[in-house]
């Protein structure tokens, strides 16, 4: 399908501005598509649509009937899954491995949310005599979405997935790096047939088209997925409304390794939690604390393992791709420069395979240590395989170095310590806490968000059925 289009009850178009912008493959720089270049007023049009569409065919669809609806489109996507997986490699640069199961963990959103659509349950309230007190959960209205070009199969999924079970209209605002799976999934809703205006998609750059959703006062609810800085400015642009939302924002999560823990499997994980995706994931495992007494040999361990990583374009399937832009390519060899300017050592380097072409966005993966609790390198979020590793004595001085950063995503604990796993669990300020592991394939049934400077609010799992909808509190007089 041609991805310039821009989709608005359930017709495509060009957009009102007829632009459209380029679309380059981070695996040698070169163009793959263009996409529409948005503007306010398709942005208005979409959400005149998704508000027709609530107040009508889809606001009295039932239940049961929204629910079949996201069910069939998990299984479509499934049927599809290699091509949505080729259009995500190439967009995103992610070896072909991690799209493929981006794509079956986006299905599973919709399996997920298409089950739970009609088991959105209200409550009863004990009250006074001769009083009935009725707690009903109803849909928003029109959501808005904003979503980034990390994971945009899976956010598809992870955002509209809850807000249509719940009945709301949507209208989504992909990332302008990376969204040519957003917009073919988008068609394939529209084959098994989403009613005209449930699902809007406006393409476009942010400070234009997603500014525009964020500021639009026909919304009742905005979901965010982002960087902490655009997040301030989305929930500026959401309060002169009153518009409640959901942020996602950064991390700088630490895997916390105490002497105790079972080495082998957590350079395994930690391993994957920096190098998957390129390190572009907010719950990256970017920092390594790691109990002092063991702290030489588990880095010479680890080190061996980053050294051994392969990266390549997508279609070579190696274990990390390149990042997603020269932009980003550029922030992350700045960190990088800084770091060794600054002398923090460089413990080992992955390898750039010799076959990787020269316009692509590669950069190895590195670790560092041990570095200094207020280096950049330890408290500010890279966004790229980048690994900071830092000792630490005893459970108070591990818990004092995981808080002590701005952000409170995701956390990781290896120790076979029973008592330790849940104290430090309690103790470590995150939104998400692993024992013994880290990440959980897509987690679709599990709450994710974060704290500080992670954001607030939940998605996945049926924390974000809460999030897409509102109580209404119904007080009945007997007689």
């Amino acid at each position: 399908m041609p991805f310039d289009q821009i989709l608005i009850n359930n017709n495509w178009s060009s957009g009102s501005s007829g632009q459209t912008i380029p679309m380059l493959s981070p695996s040698d720089g070169k163009e793959i598509s263009r996409i529409a270049r948005g503007t306010a007023e398709d942005v208005d049009k979409a959400v005149r649509a998704a508000r027709r569409a609530f107040e009508g065919g889809w606001g009295q669809t039932p239940a049961l009937e929204r629910g079949r609806l996201l069910t069939r489109l998990g299984q479509r996507i499934l049927e599809n899954a290699e091509e949505l997986a080729q259009i995500e490699a190439s967009d995103t640069g992610k070896p072909l491995k991690q799209a493929r199961a981006d794509i079956v963990n986006a299905a599973r959103y919709f399996e997920f949310y298409g089950g739970a659509a009609d088991k959105i349950h209200g409550d009863t309230i004990p009250f006074l005599d001769g009083y009935t007190v009725m707690i009903l959960r109803e849909p928003r209205g029109v959501t808005g979405h904003i979503i980034p070009w990390n994971y945009p199969a899976q956010m598809f999924g992870r955002t509209l997935g809850p807000s249509l079970a719940a009945g709301n209209a949507a209208v989504l605002k992909p990332a302008e790096e990376a969204c040519l799976s957003c917009i073919r999934l988008a068609e394939i809703a529209m084959e098994i047939g989403f009613p005209p205006g449930t699902i809007n998609v406006v393409t476009g750059y942010g400070e234009e088209a997603g500014a525009a959703l964020a500021a639009h006062p026909g919304i009742d609810f905005l979901s965010f997925t982002g960087s902490p800085e655009v997040g301030t400015l989305v929930q500026k642009a959401a309060a002169e409304h009153h518009v409640p939302c959901v942020l996602e924002l950064g991390g700088k999560s630490p895997q916390i390794v105490f002497e105790d823990a079972d080495q082998r499997l957590a350079i395994d994980s930690i391993v994957n939690a920096i190098v998957q995706n390129a390190g572009q994931t907010c719950s990256a495992g970017s920092r390594v604390l790691v109990q002092r007494s063991i702290f030489d040999t588990f880095i010479a361990d680890l080190a061996r393992r980053v050294a051994a990583v392969r990266v390549g374009p997508h279609g070579d399937d190696l274990d990390c791709g390149p990042v997603i832009s020269a932009g980003q390519l550029d922030r992350v060899r700045g960190f990088l420069a800084q770091a060794k300017s600054d002398g923090v050592p460089v413990l080992a380097e992955g390898v750039i395979t010799e076959g990787a072409p020269e316009g692509g966005f590669y950069v190895k993966p590195t670790l560092f240590g041990p570095v200094p609790l207020k280096h950049p390198l330890a408290c500010e979020e890279v966004f790229g395989p980048v690994l900071s590793a830092i000792p630490f004595d005893d459970e108070a001085d591990a818990i004092r170095i995981a808080n002590g950063t701005d952000f409170g995503l995701v956390a990781g604990i290896w120790t076979r310590d029973g008592a330790r796993q849940l104290r430090l669990a309690r103790a470590v300020r995150a939104g998400q806490v692993f024992v013994n592991a880290y990440g959980a394939g897509g987690g679709i049934e599990l709450p994710f968000g974060g704290v500080k400077k992670s954001g607030h609010g939940r998605e996945k799992g049926f924390e974000a059925l809460r999030e897409f909808t509102v109580a209404k509190t119904v007080v009945l007089k007997h007689g």
